[in-house]
């Protein structure tokens, strides 16, 4: 006889499969949803279920499911871009690749086999998120993803501030969400940075061009402060690693004379134009220099934020933990984590009980309560009496 909450999840009850690479996350995870169920009392099990991709000396693999996943509503849990992972062909250590990192998820959905009550994949970052568009003759590759997965039998897909949230136009008809990292962001400033001001005399948010607006615009009107903005000006008539390189930016907005600025993007590559960018800020003006940026990739290495930081142009560059971080990089000092694992189990708790996300999508409340609780630190002690009724 199933209890009440094992009939809601589902005979087998839930089941994470962490692909490689991702085993750290899972800990997380696993740490928080089984504190969580026993607090209330709800009926656990295993939630973690084993699998693994072996290969053979060619390269080739398949997937292996280790556990039972008849029934149970299974999340795999997915980090295309972690090159730290490798595997042996023809005698050589070969890191992973995301294309690599894809078979073998779909490896992982092919061998559970129909089996799964429900699939959700969690990719925090996007498979061929930035080829979201298509120009002349190439192809549309996150389309291709998307629709490859649900045609698997994958129900849901949870990811992190894709690159064109637009992107679930391509499955119109299955799960797709898109949350941003704005209120662990904000927390992990206040905690590394303490008399920051959320006011519009002392900061600024600045888009770095017009791809990034919607996020930058999101901060803006939470914070209650001025936007402005960079033009990108490219040369579109060479291209250098697969981009038009650019040529110069160009700052729109207010005056940013005296202010601090969060400047806010999607990911890191080489880095080269936030600290062109960076730089302007400072000629403008600029105080102090937060990046706020969800997935640092560093494809050239930490030499030049080394050298924008000893210069003073930049101050602290905030990166998620939701996909693999370079050996190194949580020991600069302007570096600054932001801890997603948390977040990232309370989807997962809540999608179990078919509960509605809502709340985790939009984190409006808990922003304005943070920033009630740093106004009222930084407030005199005269003021705070009065606030308080004294």
């Amino acid at each position: 006889m199933f209890s009440e909450i094992e009939t809601q999840l589902g005979s087998g009850g839930l089941g994470i499969i962490a692909m490689r690479g991702c085993e750290d996350m899972m800990a997380a995870v696993e740490r928080y949803l089984m504190g969580w169920r026993f607090s209330r009392f709800e009926s656990v099990g295993n939630l973690r279920v084993r699998a693994s991709c072996p290969r053979f000396a060619t390269g080739e693999a398949k997937g292996l499911i280790h556990d039972s996943v008849r029934g149970r509503d299974l999340f795999v849990i997915c980090d295309v871009f972690n090159y730290g992972v490798t595997y042996n062909m023809y005698g050589r250590d070969v890191p992973m690749s995301p294309d690599d990192h894809y078979q073998d998820l779909k490896r992982i959905i092919a061998a559970a086999g129909g089996k799964a009550r429900r699939i959700t994949v969690i990719m925090p970052k996007l498979y061929e998120g930035r080829q979201h568009r298509r120009a002349s003759r190439e192809s549309l590759d996150i389309a291709l993803v998307l629709q490859e997965l649900t045609n698997m039998g994958v129900d849901n897909i949870l990811t992190f501030d894709a690159h064109d949230p637009r992107v679930v136009n391509a499955i119109p008809l299955h799960g797709f969400d898109n949350a941003e990292p704005t209120y662990q962001m904000l927390k992990a400033l206040v905690r590394a940075v303490p008399d920051v001001r959320f006011d519009r005399d002392s900061l600024m948010v600045v888009s770095p061009d017009e791809g990034a607006m919607p996020r930058n615009i999101k901060y803006a009107s939470v914070l209650g402060v001025d936007l402005g903005m960079f033009y990108k000006q490219r040369d579109y008539t060479t291209v250098v690693d697969g981009r038009n390189p650019i040529v110069r930016h160009q700052y729109l907005g207010d005056s940013i004379n005296g202010k601090d600025v969060i400047v806010a993007d999607d990911e890191i590559m080489t880095g080269e134009s936030l600290i062109s960018l960076s730089k302007q800020l400072k000629e403008e003006g600029a105080g102090r220099i937060w990046f706020f940026i969800t997935y640092g990739m560093y494809t050239n290495g930490f030499d030049a934020f080394d050298e924008a930081y000893a210069r003073g142009q930049i101050h602290k560059v905030f990166n998620t933990n939701l996909i693999y971080r370079q050996e190194g990089l949580c020991e600069r000092p302007w570096f600054a984590e932001v801890d997603m694992h948390k977040y990232i189990s309370l989807f997962i708790d809540t999608l179990s009980h078919d509960a509605s996300i809502s709340d985790l999508l939009d984190p409006v409340g808990r922003i304005n309560t943070l920033l009630e609780r740093q106004r009222a630190a930084q407030a005199p002690a005269g003021q705070m009496a009065i606030s308080n009724g004294h």
